[in-house]
Formats: C-alpha cells, sequence, structure tokens
C-alpha cells in the first residue's frame, strides 16, 4: 500500500507540474503568446493638479481608462509627477473643478486620500504616479506613461514639446531663435534617451499656438519628427487665420520642403487633447483628440515603436479598421469602420515632382511683413483625389514627392472644439522614401 500511495502522490504532483508548465507558457487572454498586431487608443498630452489642470492624476487617469483609452501620457509643465506636493484644497474649485476634493474622496476613499491642516488652510496631498498607477493600470488594457510638457519660449513665443516614457525632468533648454530652441530641447530629449537605455518620443506641441512655430520652422529642424496636426484646445490657433495657415497647412508646407527640396524624411502628425479641464465641455476637455496606434503589445516601448514606424493615425472621432500603402504598386487603401448614419470624405493630399516652389512673405494692412509662414503656390499640399466611401484608396505614380489622407465623417464630434466640428482622422505621409538623400 505504500508504493501505491507514494505513485499517487507522485502522479499527482506530476499532473500540478504540467498544469503550471502550461500556464507558465501561455498565461491568460490578456497576454497571449506571438499576439497579432491590434489598435491602441491613447492621449500623449494630459495635464493634472500637478501644473495647472484642475483635476487629481487618479481622476485623470480614471476618466480616460472608463471611456476606453490604453495608454495615456501625463504630461504636466516642466515637472515630473514624483516626490511630495500638497496643494490648498480650494485650487481645484479655483480651476473651474465642481466639487474637486469631494468627488475624490467619493471615489478612492479617505484612506487613499491624504489631508493635513497647514496654517489654517486644509490641504490634499497630490500623489506621484508611482503610487497611483497600480490603482488605475489593467494589465494587456490600461497603461500610463510619464511624460513632461516642455515649456519654453524663444523671440517672445511659446515653444512646446512633448516628452513621453522620460526618466528625468529635462529643464527647457532655451536658445537664440524658435528653431535653435526647438532643437536644443529635442537634443535634451535624445541624449536622456541614449543615457537612460529607453525611448522617448518627442513631438512639438500646437505650433500656431501664439502662431509661434511657422513652417519652415518645421521643416528645418529636422531632429523633430512628430507634432501635433491636431490639439484639442480652442486656443492653440488649429484653423490659423486671414494671415496664418492652419496646421494642416503647415504639415503640407513643411513636409514638401523637407522631402523636395531638403530630401529628408517628413513629419508625422499626432492628434491630441491638450485636457486642462475635466468639468463640463468649456476650454480644453477631454474626448478631443488621439492617436490610434497598431501594436503587438501595450507596452511604452512598443507603443513608441510603432508610433516611430508610422503606424498610427490621429483621429478626433473617426475610427478606421485599417491603412495599408504598398511601395511596390503604389496603392494606398484605406478601410474605415463605418458608423450608421454617417457617410464618409477622404482627401488624397500630396505635393508632385516639379511643384511650383516660389513663396512670398504675408503683408498687414500697413504692406509690412509678418513673422509667420510664407504663401506658397497651390502646388503644395495640394488634394489629389477625393474618394466617397468607407474603402478609399489612391495609386502612386511616382510623381508624388508623398500623399497623406485626411479623412472626415458627416457626423459632428462628440466634444467639439469649435461649433459644428465634424469627426475626422490624419494619416501618416507615404510614398516619399524613394526621394531621400541617398547615404
Amino acid at each position: 500500500m505504500k508504493w501505491q500511495l507514494k505513485i499517487g502522490v507522485l502522479v499527482c504532483l506530476v499532473a500540478v507540474l504540467i498544469c503550471q508548465r502550461s500556464a507558465w507558457l501561455h498565461g491568460d487572454e490578456v497576454v497571449p503568446p506571438n499576439p497579432a498586431p491590434k489598435w491602441y487608443k491613447g492621449n500623449l498630452h494630459t495635464h493634472t493638479l500637478w501644473s495647472d489642470g484642475n483635476d487629481f492624476p487618479e481622476m485623470v487617469a480614471e476618466w480616460y481608462r472608463v471611456k476606453g483609452y490604453n495608454f495615456l501620457a501625463l504630461s504636466d509643465h516642466n515637472l515630473l509627477s514624483r516626490g511630495q506636493k500638497w496643494i490648498n484644497d480650494t485650487l481645484p474649485s479655483d480651476r473651474g473643478a465642481i466639487a474637486g476634493v469631494e468627488r475624490y474622496l467619493a471615489r478612492f476613499g479617505d484612506q487613499w486620500v491624504e489631508m493635513r491642516e497647514e496654517d489654517g488652510r486644509r490641504q490634499v496631498r497630490l500623489k506621484p504616479l508611482n503610487e497611483f498607477r497600480s490603482l488605475v493600470e489593467e494589465r494587456g488594457k490600461f497603461i500610463l506613461m510619464q511624460a513632461e510638457e516642455i515649456t519654453d519660449s524663444a523671440e517672445g513665443k511659446p515653444v512646446h514639446i512633448n516628452a513621453t516614457n522620460i526618466r528625468d525632468v529635462i529643464n527647457p533648454q532655451g536658445g537664440e531663435t524658435i528653431r535653435e530652441t526647438i532643437r536644443n530641447n529635442l537634443n535634451a530629449v535624445t541624449s536622456q534617451s541614449v543615457q537612460a537605455g529607453r525611448p522617448i518620443l518627442a513631438h512639438l506641441n500646437h505650433p500656431n499656438f501664439g502662431f509661434a512655430v511657422t513652417a519652415e520652422d518645421l521643416a528645418h529642424v529636422l531632429e523633430e519628427r512628430f507634432f501635433e496636426v491636431y490639439n484639442g484646445h480652442p486656443s492653440v490657433g488649429h484653423r490659423g487665420d486671414k494671415h496664418h495657415p492652419s496646421t494642416e497647412v503647415l504639415w503640407d508646407i513643411a513636409n514638401t520642403i523637407r522631402v523636395g527640396q531638403l530630401k529628408a524624411r517628413p513629419l508625422y502628425g499626432i492628434a491630441t487633447d491638450d485636457s486642462h479641464n475635466y468639468f463640463g465641455d468649456r476650454d480644453s476637455s477631454p474626448g478631443r483628440g488621439w492617436v490610434m496606434v497598431r501594436a503587438t503589445h501595450l507596452t511604452p516601448e512598443t507603443i513608441i515603436q510603432s508610433l516611430e514606424a508610422g503606424d498610427f493615425y490621429g483621429s478626433s472621432g473617426v475610427q478606421l479598421r485599417s491603412f495599408n500603402y504598398d511601395p511596390d504598386s503604389g496603392e494606398f487603401s484605406i478601410e474605415i469602420d463605418g458608423q450608421p448614419g454617417e457617410t464618409y470624405v477622404t482627401e488624397f493630399i500630396g505635393t508632385l515632382v516639379g511643384y511650383d516652389a516660389t513663396s512670398e512673405p504675408v503683408l498687414d494692412e500697413n504692406g509690412e511683413p509678418i513673422a509667420t509662414t510664407q504663401r506658397y503656390s497651390d502646388d503644395v499640399g495640394k488634394i489629389l483625389a477625393v474618394v466617397k466611401g468607407e474603402k478609399p484608396s489612391y495609386r502612386l505614380s511616382g510623381n508624388e514627392l508623398y500623399v497623406r489622407a485626411t479623412v472626415t465623417s458627416s457626423a459632428v464630434a462628440d466634444n467639439p472644439f469649435e461649433p459644428g466640428q465634424k469627426q475626422q482622422a490624419w494619416l501618416q505621409p507615404v510614398g516619399w522614401k524613394q526621394h531621400l538623400a541617398k547615404p
């Protein structure tokens, strides 16, 4: 009987080991082995009470998680959410929050929320990222990324650059000119990335904020690879005005100069919220702009890798099932995830080889030149084709410096920054590699 008992125990142990080995090998369905690429939704420009936002970082992260986002970069001005920081409990309401502290307490409880009396005033402790991320992150579903909005200026104008997946705070580097300031800050990001051994994504924020950055600036700072073609803040000049082009036109001018004249790679366009206010839809509120990234895993490194490869699009509401560019056939095809009752128009936009490269300064009412992007011919960033429907495509002839696409829905955005704003998606330029300078 003893030997039978021993054999029974041995069989049980073997069975347990087999089950454990299966679990080790296969895990669960959240992170499967060798996953196929999928779409992940994220916002790369977000503010909290750590700088000039009006809600607690946990509450902000919770908003995005509940709304179906997969990743969020917390990018407060010139600091990281780290260390000890206490604020007066009136600060949220001073910035327009409605029952900010009360909502915070109701959601996370008095065992989590830390409060104290200081000089006769009630204060609340802002939790750093390393403390609160475990409350909101979900493996394979939602992650947080530490970021910073490096908030600089030059020539009396704002120059802001976001650095995502940053390790240490980067102080504004300054510079004599707009271009030098952008370059100095980008080089500081690159230096930390190399030193830390981690990818850090840098992108130029809202170039039309204060109409600070011209298309020529964007073109000639070749260290810059990403910029915000769409920013949901209503005060950043997204549409431009009679003297300044929209951010989409900036994109086309800059990419035409880059590819056509400098033989350099074009800029990729990002859409963001730049959210500050989380109570109602006034000012800069969340849910206005995001990126959809096609990646195999939900990690900062994999997300950044896909962004750098151009495997993403920006959106203010339009959702795509897929897009593809075949360099052999020249076919640039898109499949839109159409919604009931909505219609879609896709504009394929680009500049052809041999375009009219002449430009002239913009003059004010007195005939004096304005410090802004020059005016270019209609050859720059022209509409090459307009296609209706949910499966638009365009076949490149090889005579294009680049082609990009903007998809516009008949539906109004869920949280428009202006009345009647339509939902859109912005796809990255393709067909440009053959025009680059040879190594």
